[in-house]
């Protein structure tokens, strides 16, 4: 029993950190209508950004965490204002093109600033070992990763359900045209949102350190999970989103321990059974 627990738990962290990154992605999808294929390289330079913080200036595990949000989200406004927002009139062909590119570019660069080896991280005393809550031991680190994507859903949850921002993006995702019309201001909505997702997804990068590791591969090596997080829940959703990555981080850290000659297939196949059953994601909408 407390192994399946355990299980059970691993697998929510594992999923809130997909959720984190993902949902950047999932909005960009659902409200730009734009395929970012380059969306983990931000996360990739996320964890980068937060590795030199701490061995070239001995910056605290927890101080970088911030700095990787802003610094991130920051780049991903620039980026989108001098070269995303050419091709958001472009073709599916050209934007897959474009950011895939994108995404080989950040693995050459990374290659090239650290090294192709793995990244180490240190962790605070307190964020290391196990704890224990209701007789059941738990990985301290995951309890708070769990707790900070809690933290961080709730924050956009209210964003975007109890602000006007908000409102003004949900009327963008329904739609863009007659939001325009209507004089909201679309093309800066866009580029809030995008940096926004930028910038949680290099939080996520940031705090996946210990839990997915880092090199420089990390960009592609990841990228399916984060577009099956935002297949599956539906493009546009926060709470397909979440939905979609607990589901898949417990079914792929569980067919891993259990089975773990089809561990690595397993997630595959639960995409494949949720999409027959569900064509436009689990949240999604119908067209």
């Amino acid at each position: 029993m407390s192994t399946l627990i355990g299980v059970l738990f691993d697998g929510i962290a594992y999923g809130s950190l997909l959720f984190l990154i993902s949902v950047g992605l999932s909005v960009t999808m659902g409200l730009m209508n734009f395929v970012n294929l380059a969306h983990g390289a931000f996360a990739m330079f996320g964890g980068y950004l937060a590795v030199w913080l701490m061995t070239r200036w001995g910056v605290p595990f927890l101080a970088t965490l911030p700095v990787a949000f802003v610094a991130i989200g920051a780049a991903g406004a620039l980026l989108e204002r001098l070269l995303y927002r050419r091709l958001y009139a472009a073709s599916p062909l050209d934007q897959v093109l474009f950011t895939i590119g994108l995404t080989f570019m950040s693995i050459a660069a990374a290659t090239y600033l650290w090294g192709p080896g793995q990244q180490p991280v240190s962790l605070p005393a307190f964020l290391r070992g196990q704890v224990r809550i209701a007789g059941l031991e738990v990985g301290a680190y995951r309890l708070f990763l769990i707790a900070i994507v809690v933290a961080v859903s709730m924050a956009l949850k209210f964003l975007v359900e109890r602000t006007r921002f908000g409102a003004q993006v949900r009327a963008a995702v329904d739609n863009r045209d007659a939001s325009a019309a209507l004089g909201i201001p679309v093309d800066r909505l866009f580029s809030l949102m995008f940096a926004l997702g930028t910038g949680l997804a290099g939080l996520g990068g940031a705090l996946g350190i210990d839990v997915l590791g880092l090199d420089p591969t990390f960009a592609l090596k990841y990228l399916v999970y984060f577009l099956l997080v935002v297949a599956v829940g539906g493009a546009g959703t926060l709470h397909g989103a979440a939905v979609a990555a607990v589901i898949l981080g417990i079914c792929d850290v569980a067919g891993k321990y259990y089975v773990p000659q089809l561990g690595a297939f397993i997630i595959y196949f639960l995409m494949v059974a949720l999409l027959v059953a569900f064509p436009a994601g689990l949240y999604g909408k119908r067209t």
